[in-house]
């Protein structure tokens, strides 16, 4: 059981996100979730590591991202917000990269793993018992979902591992854990670096913490929406 502490949706991948009362939440993922990204001259994607499709690029961190209306509006560190129509010098200067530009999603979802991440304020406090001095914070990790779990026990979401849980009206089919990246080091919003923290992760439970989900059901999730229901079969579309 746990209720929904807090959740946010990140208009430009690898940039700070928003915070939300309420998301709408289809087969996607939350509602305008990584919707855009920055995209290099060769076609590659930014992010905070080098895949096949994406290109780590340092520094997109200290941006920040909100919705105005269905517009992304960036801020650049230091700078002011301009619309997501006319960002893409701020973004280019800022990170030392002619030519890169915000764009938005095609057929291929910018996501990593998952439409959903979810992390428990258990698996926080554990974390938090093994880093003490670092400012352990949600946001470190980038999820949806934070779920107040309360006294459950540590990395309660892994248990849940190939099962369906309910919380409010949508339903999720946790898939696999959360594999951390250097992002977890870096600085975010008003929190400080975090050096080391990934190294922490890594050798206390395989690189892992927090899980994925794919939207079974969608609807509108609202912070202080109840986990109801788990369910052992998963579904299959």
């Amino acid at each position: 059981m746990g209720v929904v502490s807090a959740l946010w949706r990140y208009p430009v991948k690898s940039m700070a996100g928003e915070r939300l009362v309420a998301a709408e939440v289809e087969e996607r993922g939350f509602a305008g979730d990584r919707r855009y990204a920055v995209r290099d001259p060769d076609g590659k994607f930014g992010s905070g590591k080098n895949t096949r499709r994406f290109r780590r690029m340092p520094g997109l961190n200290t941006f920040a991202a909100r919705y105005d209306g269905a517009v992304p509006v960036v801020t650049p560190p230091g700078g002011r917000a301009v619309r997501g129509d006319a960002v893409h010098e701020e973004i280019a200067a800022a990170l030392g990269r002619p030519g890169v530009e915000l764009v938005r999603e095609a057929a291929i979802p910018h996501h990593d793993e998952a439409a959903v991440h979810l992390v428990t304020t258990s698996s926080l406090a554990w974390l938090a018992e093994r880093a003490p001095g670092t400012a352990i914070d949600a946001r470190r990790l980038r999820p949806n979902i934070l779920l107040d779990t309360g006294p459950a026990p540590e990395l309660a979401e892994e248990a849940w591992l190939g099962e369906r849980i309910r919380i409010g009206a949508v339903e999720l089919e946790i898939l696999r854990k959360a594999v951390r990246c250097v992002m977890v080091d870096l600085p975010w919003d008003e929190l400080p670096a975090a050096p080391g923290l990934l190294k922490t992760i890594t050798g206390a439970n395989g690189m892992t913490l927090g899980v994925h989900a794919r939207v079974v059901r969608g609807g509108t999730l609202h912070v202080g929406a109840v986990q109801t229901v788990g369910c052992s079969t998963p579904h299959t579309p």
